[in-house]
């Protein structure tokens, strides 16, 4: 699970460096047109994926979780990838409330009393990295991001009532298929031919994201959901220090002190939704990456 978040986390910063110059959807299209591939090479996985029964969950499972990462990456094209994962790991927040209004899951009512922590703590990272002269540094990239982290949340739910019928296979095909399809009309409009170090950026980005994926899917068979959410923020960490190590992009103190709070509100959500959700739910706290 650690090494899965540290790649969720290198992914970021390897999305970053390709979109210096491409665009953020180029860079999601060319993430799930290589995430497609073990699905199509591995004869187990593409029989295991096309034993479906819920086509209509898979669809917004894929549809959603392609709309997340497409404003994620851009998000990260236009910001700091370590703010940008922030405000995606928002996601577990919005799933749990909207598994409690659509899919009739049992969630307690105290999952709401660490929510307003997280916000609390996005405005604060928000307005630490506001532009001179900006209130509250709320702009239209931040946004981006915020909403990726919604649509992140919807696509969990979908994944949460998908799983009850579904192989892993099956979900993670729809998710890769869905994001080609979401990616690839703004993806080809922006196309650039990547050339020297971003097609190393690129493919850094997308072969993290596959192994990122496989061992985290390997890890929930004996990890529970409490230990899931709490090591995934650990993605949060490593695409922030790594954009101050070798972007130089700057921490001020008022945002360090909000992304502590986001991730302590995030992680409050996780703790009280753990303890009302089965064991079995533990892929359900990580965001669509």
């Amino acid at each position: 699970m650690v090494a899965s978040a540290t790649m969720f986390g290198l992914m970021a910063f390897s999305a970053k460096l390709a979109s210096a110059r491409l665009s953020g959807p180029q860079v999601a299209m060319v993430r799930f047109a290589i995430g497609l591939l073990p699905v199509l090479l591995i004869g187990r996985a593409r029989r295991s994926a096309l034993g479906f029964k819920r086509w209509d969950l898979l669809i917004y499972r894929g549809f959603f979780g392609g709309l997340a990462v497409l404003l994620y990456f851009l998000a990260i094209q236009h910001m700091s990838a370590g703010v940008a994962t922030l405000l995606n790991y928002t996601a577990p927040v919005w799933s749990g409330l909207f598994s409690i209004l659509f899919i009739g899951e049992r969630i307690s009512p105290k999952v709401l009393i660490p929510v307003p922590i997280a916000f609390l703590g996005i405005m604060l990272v928000v307005r630490g990295n506001a532009a001179p002269g900006e209130t509250f540094g709320f702009g239209l990239w931040e946004l981006v991001g915020f909403l990726s982290g919604v649509a992140s949340g919807v696509a969990v739910t979908a994944m949460r009532a998908a799983r009850r019928t579904e192989t892993s296979w099956s979900v993670y095909a729809s998710f890769c298929i869905f994001g080609v399809l979401v990616t690839a009309p703004f993806g080809i409009s922006t196309w650039r031919t990547p050339r020297g170090a971003e097609l190393a950026a690129l493919a850094a980005t997308a072969i993290f994201a596959i192994f990122a994926q496989l061992t985290l899917t390997f890890s929930l068979r004996w990890v529970d959901a409490m230990t899931v959410g709490v090591i995934s923020q650990l993605a949060v960490v490593v695409a922030l220090v790594l954009g101050v190590i070798f972007l130089d992009e700057v921490v001020t103190p008022l945002a360090a002190l909000g992304s502590v709070l986001t991730i302590g509100g995030i992680l409050g959500v996780v703790y009280l939704s753990s303890r009302t959700t089965p064991k079995a739910a533990a892929d359900e706290v990580v965001p669509e990456m």
